[in-house]
């Protein structure tokens, strides 16, 4: 298997980073064909793989293989054949960070070759009724039979395979109402799902029960356990440490201040917009450029 150097991470990512949480009309037109998966080894026996969607975690190792979040559906067999270059055990589980599409996308082929879904209680909920994503037009249709989670958890739940624990802990109303975090204890390595966007100004699902205040309370709660040898996999953008995180945490703290002081003073959400607050942040966050910082004004806005 061909394996990639951590340091050429984010060179290797940027056109990962740019395709993630796409709508409904651009993830129709895209070639799948051309998407590659790539292997990062981490630590021990925890690899990272980059595809279309979200970042996936993968345990391998005497007692089997499990995965945390899967990518979307028509790329289950690159995702399959990745893992397999990794090891020939089965994919006996599949923890999903939350329910949208570029992370339960494989649930479905996984749950077919014999992989039980984990995943908090509310992602379960929302994958079964399908849900509509409008600020990309996005429509996900209701998951059934092996797509859906069969192993459900309110607060906590723990793995103990592969030599190691890997705590998978809920962290409500953050970038939904149904995220996990999984510490990897022994490895020292923590997947933040889509509670950490390492790259961007984040995507907060807010129809979906996310809210700023909890995307900041999980960025805490990260940094209150992890120490300067920590590798930090995000939902979406290059592998990242606590120094990476701790940065991302203290801009959306002043982003969420700087967008409450005005609404406190009654603007609205176009005049908070026109008035473009954000321009105070590093520009380093602001690179999807206006169209999406204004969506993301919107975001803590509404969750305000």
């Amino acid at each position: 298997m061909k394996r990639i150097r951590l340091g050429r991470l984010a060179s290797v990512v940027t056109s990962v980073v740019a395709s993630m949480c796409m709508a409904a009309s651009a993830h129709a037109a895209t070639d799948w064909s051309k998407v590659e998966i790539k292997t990062f080894h981490l630590r021990g026996p925890i690899y990272a793989l980059y595809g279309a969607g979200g970042n996936i975690g993968v345990s391998a190792g005497k007692d089997g293989v499990y995965i945390i979040d899967d990518d979307y559906a028509p790329l289950s067999d690159k995702l399959k054949a990745a893992i397999k270059a990794i090891s020939d055990k089965p994919v006996r589980y599949v923890i999903n960070t939350h329910y949208h599409e570029d992370h339960t996308g494989g649930n479905e082929a996984m749950g077919e070759a014999g992989a039980v879904i984990v995943a908090q209680d509310n992602v379960r909920l929302r994958l079964s009724k399908g849900s509509f994503i409008k600020v990309f037009g996005m429509k996900m249709a209701p998951k059934t039979g092996v797509a859906l989670p069969t192993i459900t958890f309110s607060d906590q739940i723990s793995f103990h395979m592969n030599g190691e624990e890997a705590r998978v802990i809920h962290v409500d109303n953050a970038h939904t109402d149904g995220d996990s975090i999984v510490w990897f204890r022994g490895s020292n390595v923590i997947h933040m799902g889509d509670t950490y966007f390492s790259a961007r100004l984040p995507f907060i699902d807010v129809p979906g029960g996310g809210d700023i205040d909890g995307m900041i309370s999980a960025t805490e709660m990260v940094l209150s356990v992890a120490d300067d040898q920590t590798k930090i996999i995000p939902g979406h953008g290059p592998l990242s440490d606590k120094a990476g995180l701790q940065r991302y945490h203290d801009m959306l703290v002043k982003a969420r201040g700087l967008i409450a002081d005005l609404k406190a003073k009654g603007m609205s959400l176009e005049d908070i917009r026109a008035a473009k607050p954000l321009e105070a942040l590093d520009p380093y966050w602001l690179q999807k450029g206006q169209d999406w910082t204004d969506k993301f004004i919107g975001f803590v806005y509404d969750s305000l």
